[in-house]
């Protein structure tokens, strides 16, 4: 499993800072586009979609989605004039209120889990909430100054790659070190409340020094440092949301199209929640 994982990471993360950095505006969101849809092929089975053609038209309306959304939302004007289209944050609006319901519903589980035993379409309404915003929030920090820049989003795509990463990193360490008290035994047994703590502060300091080298005001680093916070919260709480998903439809991993990894939505379930928070975050501040 450990040289699955290695060997699968290898070959990932070059092909990542590829996607990331070299590939044009229109062929970065097609691409982001299709790992979104790859993420409602297996959301399809969190939600409780059996048969075939019941997850092939989950993914078709998924599809249909995002077509309309570029049709009203190409990449390439998404920003006009350095700020963000401004009904671009309706979406990102509705992204935040659906992960405050699903804190909600994470933090109440198991009680809370029948309202996604009522119905297939609630679980289902729940995968566009989580992974629709996702696609849009890459578009807008992949064309994120692209005027002055054309690796400035690139970078902003990293700096939020870095925070849950770090937070990831923080967590695990400070949970396997010092981790006592249970966070969400029910719904993942592991982690503690002290390696949630230990990944905030992990991935502040990574923002600080990011914006250190970065040579970023130094007024702004107490409003960034906060951002971070709110940011690497949320993307425990879309971890905990998967976990949560697959705990109650009995799955241990999304998918397995990832060899020691598992699926797509193992690997980008905080980022479900991480991105959309971080580009709406991103977009407010450029206006201060």
């Amino acid at each position: 499993m450990l040289k699955q994982r290695i060997l699968t990471s290898a070959v990932l993360a070059p092909l990542a800072l590829l996607l990331v950095f070299y590939t044009p505006l229109a062929m970065f969101s097609t691409i982001a586009a299709l790992i979104v849809l790859l993420g409602a092929w297996e959301w399809s089975a969190l939600a409780g979609l059996c048969q075939k053609r019941q997850r092939i038209a989950f993914v078709g309306i998924m599809a249909v989605l995002i077509l309309v959304l570029n049709s009203h939302w190409p990449i390439q004007e998404l920003w006009q004039q350095g700020r963000l289209v401004a009904d671009a944050n309706y979406v990102f609006t509705l992204a935040f209120a659906w992960w405050l319901v699903a804190t909600f519903l994470v933090v109440k589980y198991p009680r809370a889990a029948r309202a996604w035993n009522e119905g297939i379409m609630m679980r289902s309404i729940a995968g566009v909430l989580t992974l629709i915003p996702l696609w849009l929030a890459l578009n807008v920090m992949r064309s994120a100054g692209y005027q002055e820049g054309e690796h400035i989003g690139s970078v902003l795509i990293m700096v939020v790659l870095g925070i849950v990463w770090s937070a990831d990193i923080g967590a695990y360490f400070a949970g396997k070190n010092l981790g006592k008290r249970k966070l969400m035994p029910k719904v993942s047994p592991n982690k503690t409340i002290e390696g949630l703590v230990g990944g905030l502060v992990t991935a502040v300091v990574f923002v600080l020094i990011f914006c250190h080298f970065a040579a970023i005001d130094m007024n702004m680093w107490p409003i960034y440092a906060v951002m971070t916070v709110v940011i690497a919260l949320f993307s425990a709480v879309g971890d905990l949301l998967e976990s949560m998903f697959k705990r109650e439809v009995g799955l241990k991993d999304s998918g397995r199209c990832l060899p020691g990894h598992g699926g797509i939505l193992d690997r980008i379930d905080s980022l479900t929640a991480a991105a959309p928070i971080f580009a709406f975050c991103y977009a407010w501040t450029v206006v201060l």
